[in-house]
């Protein structure tokens, strides 16, 4: 074996282990291990995933409050409080509540991705019960939320990505899009929601 080909096998190692850890972290980010592996609304919609991201933050306001910024979420809505040049056109995510969005009804279509919102870029509200749990759903994902009051009027803000990937010719785009993606614009998201409800009068 070359020197070459001895440096690279450790190297290979190493960056493989390094991702694996990485997305280990990235898939729980700010969740306890009670909630990486206990049960959430919507599970049994789509029972085998090959991505499973389970993500939590402390909200210092009442499940009342973080309610309607998450309902209504959405291109074309109010945005998903993350980075706006890639979900949003630009526009800036909304910073005041919207009245047509705040009764989301089971089979309605959700947090659209795209404008007109369609069976292809949108979820369907799969379950509802305001304001503590929401479950997103698509064929081949689901998007659940589960919103725990805590003491000192404080909320759990507990969310769950599930996804299943189809052959398709688009696939490798797919991965890239949930496995490297999805972390930053989705931590950006929960901290969207938390800094907007903890601002409600």
């Amino acid at each position: 074996m070359g020197h070459r080909a001895a440096f690279a096998v450790p190297a290979v190692v190493l960056v493989s282990a390094g991702a694996i850890a990485y997305r280990r972290w990235h898939l729980a980010w700010g969740a306890t291990e009670a909630e990486v592996h206990g049960p959430m609304p919507g599970d049994e919609l789509l029972p085998s995933a090959a991505f499973v991201a389970t993500r939590a933050v402390t909200v210092d306001a009442e499940p009342a409050d973080v309610w309607p910024w998450l309902v209504q979420v959405g291109f074309g809505r109010a945005g998903f409080y993350s980075y706006d040049w890639a979900d949003n056109l630009g526009r800036p995510s909304a910073r005041s509540l919207l009245p047509e969005f705040q009764h989301p009804e089971v089979g309605g279509l959700a947090a659209p991705m795209a404008s007109p919102p369609d069976e292809r870029n949108a979820f369907r509200v799969a379950a509802v019960n305001a304001p503590t749990t929401l479950v997103w759903a698509k064929p081949d994902s689901t998007w659940a939320w589960e919103l725990t009051p805590l003491d000192g009027r404080r909320t759990r803000v507990v969310t769950r990505l599930k996804a299943r990937y189809e052959r398709s010719a688009l696939l490798p785009v797919t991965m890239l899009l949930m496995e490297v993606g999805d972390f930053p614009m989705m931590r950006r998201m929960l901290l969207g929601i938390k800094e907007r409800a903890q601002s409600t009068p």
